[in-house]
């Protein structure tokens, strides 16, 4: 598995099927499932981690792919970034599969899973906003084949957790047909991990924008005021149009809502952010007003 840690792990599992997987989960608590190992053997191969035992689920080919199901995309877990970043997938859901294309490089993306990046719930996740602004939900699969469904912002928040023998095996999207986009600003160039990160999503039928900010924070951010406030500034009737000063004034109230100015002093004096978190709510105000930018464009 690793030059660095062969004794990592004395046994490894390769079922067939999303209920084998469970089940070895169950007969092993100390198990840890494996899908492409991105973030695991990295934590291997640091000595953070030594699981007894690993559970692989490269051949579930039932969480490799997705269907359609009540106006939704049900996705499988097992899909890769670089799957997700093909143009078909681009068409269905685009905010998602720019998220997966900026993954990073080409041996990341191909390895890489969408359930990796839930079940790891790593802040520069690029899925997670995505996901978050999308409002998707997570089909759990326990054991004896049974199912549940959690919003995936309840997992990456710790409001319901993965149970001992449980897998994330779906995740539920609802399908808009409408813009949606993913922008995210990076500490060098090139693919590389966020600095910080913007999902939007508009929604015509409901007249209403989602955002939701990552890598910021330990889980993506949602300023749910500052979408209320832009969605009743939007003429939903006449191409989408809004005035420019609105982007601005969108780019800034994110900004603001996620990197909220520090409480007075005691004596009631003003504090001032230090300069770096200054500059990365510089970041995010100029990531929300292009990401509504291009939407409504």
């Amino acid at each position: 598995m690793t030059t660095q840690a062969p004794q990592a792990a004395h046994a490894v599992t390769l079922p067939a099927s999303l209920d084998e997987a469970v089940a070895a989960l169950a007969a092993m608590p100390a198990a840890v499932p494996v899908a492409g190992g991105t973030d695991l053997m990295a934590a291997v191969n640091s000595g953070q981690l030594r699981p007894a035992a690993l559970v692989g689920l490269g051949r579930i080919s039932e969480i490799r792919g997705w269907q359609y199901q009540d106006g939704h995309a049900l996705l499988g877990a097992g899909l890769t970034h670089a799957r997700m970043g093909r143009p078909d997938f681009a068409a269905l859901i685009p905010a998602l599969a720019a998220a997966a294309r900026a993954a990073g490089p080409p041996h990341i993306r191909n390895a890489g899973t969408l359930g990796g990046n839930i079940a790891s719930a790593a802040p520069t996740g690029d899925a997670l906003p995505v996901l978050a602004a999308l409002e998707a939900t997570l089909i759990i699969a326990g054991p004896n084949a049974a199912r549940r469904e959690i919003p995936v912002s309840h997992l990456l928040a710790g409001v319901d957790m993965l149970r001992s023998g449980e897998l994330i095996g779906y995740v539920r999207v609802p399908l808009l047909h409408a813009p949606q986009v993913f922008v995210k600003a990076t500490g060098r160039t090139g693919p590389g991990r966020a600095v910080a990160s913007v999902a939007l999503v508009l929604d015509p039928a409901r007249r209403g924008v989602r955002c939701a900010v990552g890598a910021i924070a330990p889980l993506p951010l949602r300023p749910l005021e500052a979408e209320q406030w832009v969605a009743r500034l939007i003429d939903w009737d006449n191409n989408r149009a809004i005035v420019p000063e609105a982007l601005t004034a969108f780019g800034e109230y994110v900004a603001a809502a996620c990197i909220p100015d520090p409480e007075p002093a005691e004596d009631g004096s003003a504090q001032q952010l230090p300069p770096a978190v200054l500059h990365l709510r510089r970041t995010v105000a100029a990531l929300a007003r292009r990401a509504l930018g291009r939407a409504l464009s």
